[in-house]
């Protein structure tokens, strides 16, 4: 199984506020954005020049859409692209939405990332 996963332009944080907090104005903006609220928790991913400098994040990632959609009875298509890059050791977030998956790699490990998943037959755009 090929997938395609297009490259977003811009960096991305990963913002931590606590579960009570209300969904932030400074989330909204271009982008990828996805905000989850459980009982420990609300997370935001966005643009990181749009996170505070004061909110606890995680900042210097880069987003990756897998080109879908892809249907709800599809098995695999995240496992095929995380696998190959957590057996050599890179880190990812990944976020699913209706339609597809967003991954994230930190932007230090981008290039590793295109030739380790290029070699197991994937196609970063």
């Amino acid at each position: 199984m090929s997938i395609t996963l297009k490259q977003l332009a811009g960096r991305y944080a990963i913002a931590r506020q606590p579960p009570d907090s209300p969904i932030p104005d400074w989330a909204d903006g271009a982008g990828f954005l996805s905000i989850s609220r459980t009982e420990d928790e609300l997370s935001v991913v966005c643009r990181e020049e749009r996170v505070p400098v004061d909110v606890r994040q995680d900042r210097g990632w880069t987003c990756f859409k897998f080109q879908g959609p892809f249907a709800f009875s599809e098995t695999g298509i995240a496992l095929a692209v995380i696998r190959p890059l957590s057996e050599k050791g890179v880190g990812i977030f990944l976020v699913s939405t209706f339609d597809t998956d967003y991954l994230l790699i930190k932007t230090a490990d981008v290039e590793r990332s295109r030739l380790l998943l290029s070699e197991v037959g994937h196609v970063l755009v």
